[in-house]
């Protein structure tokens, strides 16, 4: 090849790659009522772009200082933004407002947040729209549900119904008997203290099978390409003991439309497109050989769902963020294989930031590494740096998501857990088994051909 060749081929390559790659940094404005989305929002500030976030909870007041740059109030930076993002359900009325003023936004719709706030509305939206649901009623009178309870003699899982913190559905209840003899005699002796925290609760008939969750990106029109399968660890303890956390740890795969996506999530496309819903939505699902059965729904990124999600995403997260306000088309560009994320806790979670004086005896303790050279699948959760050092912020008790990648369940589970190790934190600790059933429900699941 002559010299003039090559150097027309090479520039040829090069125009190629600045063509694919033109993406200018852009600002971004992240919202939360709790402190969630940090790490999403470090990472985005981390690839050059300018970032700045608001809090709304006080507890939360110094989680990520010396991180991002944090505001009191949104609504003054909201003309800065190219984007804007509602990184939590709730905000439904303002995100849609924003969208009609021309803003460009990612976060829910008043639908979106109905989907998800209201258990029942959205086991009735997902019936409307041909998705098999369990059956389940609705109550706010206790004495009710034991009479329907004794009348049934059917086993059924308690849950916290309406607008229910992360914290509130941890007094969901799965009944051990078939007859659901142990959950009548929680109602019974509860009843009096339950009526105050939990007004509202739905009885949803009990399924036996494999827990399992399918979302996808979704861009004001259509989903976005690959989408997500993962599997919850939401028991504080190894063997899914203990009482039920916001979550201990994912695993999870990217993957193309398989049969468990277009039976559930997929057929609620036509009702996302017709509110204009951005972001991040999924349905945990229990499978089996008979069939699938959709439990609820989150319209929103889930938490640690995203940081895990990083792991997995190459495509730079400001790129894909900004190409998903505007509604545009496109595939995400993923590893294949698995993602592990394991949450890595101090005894703070234990009490969901209610006992103050725990919490204080931990806040500002340093977060250190064996090796500082080695921090790769760390994602920040409740801390902030104070002189290139991580420190425990807020009260929850949640310090970091920890990641690992691999081309199969145990390499990313090595990696993962290779990670936490490297890891010094006073009196931390973390399940040790996330991912541990991937051989039997992986069998079961393709037997079933809900993967396919």
């Amino acid at each position: 090849m002559s010299y003039k060749k090559f150097f027309v081929t090479k520039l040829f390559f090069i125009v190629i790659f600045v063509m694919e790659n033109n993406f200018t940094p852009k600002k971004f404005l992240f919202i939360n009522s709790e402190a969630l989305v940090g790490d999403l929002a470090w990472n985005v500030k981390k690839e050059g772009n300018e970032v700045k976030l608001f809090t709304k909870s006080k507890s939360d007041a110094d989680v990520y200082d010396g991180i991002l740059e944090k505001v009191d109030d949104w609504e003054k930076h909201k003309d800065w933004a190219d984007v804007i993002i509602f990184a939590e359900d709730g905000y439904g009325a303002v995100a849609e407002k924003l969208r009609k003023e021309g803003k460009l936004v990612i976060g829910g719709a008043i639908y979106s947040d109905k989907l998800e706030m209201d258990r029942e509305f959205g086991q009735l939206e997902m019936k409307k729209y041909g998705i098999n649901i369990l059956p389940q009623d609705q109550f706010s009178d206790y004495d009710e549900a034991i009479e329907f309870i004794k009348k049934s003699q059917e086993r059924y899982v308690f849950k916290p119904a309406g607008n229910v913190p992360s914290s509130g559905k941890a007094l969901s209840y799965l009944s051990q008997e078939e007859d659901s003899k142990d959950l009548l005699d929680l109602l019974v002796q509860n009843k009096k203290v339950w009526q105050k925290k939990v007004p509202l609760f739905q009885l949803q008939k009990y399924v036996s099978g494999v827990e399992i969750a399918v979302g996808a990106f979704f861009n004001g029109k259509d989903f976005i390409m690959p989408i997500n399968v993962n599997f919850e660890h939401k028991r504080l303890f190894p063997g899914e003991l203990g009482p039920f956390t916001g979550e201990m740890g994912t695993l999870m795969f990217w993957s193309k439309p398989n049969t468990l996506f277009k039976s559930t999530l997929e057929k609620m496309k036509p009702a996302l497109a017709e509110c204009g819903y951005i972001g991040y939505i999924d349905i945990n699902c229990i499978v089996n050989g008979k069939g699938i059965y959709p439990l609820e729904f989150t319209s929103r990124f889930g938490y640690p769902t995203i940081q895990i999600q990083q792991e997995g995403i190459l495509t730079p997260a400001g790129e894909w963020l900004y190409k998903l306000a505007k509604g545009e088309e496109f595939e995400l560009k993923i590893k294949r294989g698995f993602q592990v994320g394991v949450m890595v806790v101090v005894p703070t979670a234990l009490t969901n930031g209610k006992d103050k004086e725990l919490a204080e005896i931990y806040h500002d303790l340093p977060v250190l590494f064996k090796n500082p050279a080695s921090t790769d699948g760390v994602h920040i959760e409740d801390v902030k740096m104070e002189d290139g050092v991580f420190r425990i912020a807020g009260e929850s008790g949640f310090v970091f998501t920890i990641t690992g990648s691999g081309t199969t369940v145990t390499e990313a589970q090595s990696q993962a857990y290779s990670r936490v190790r490297n890891i010094i934190v006073q009196n931390m600790f973390y399940r040790t088994d996330i991912g541990a059933k991937w051989p039997a429900d992986s069998d079961k699941l393709l037997t079933w051909g809900y993967l396919n």
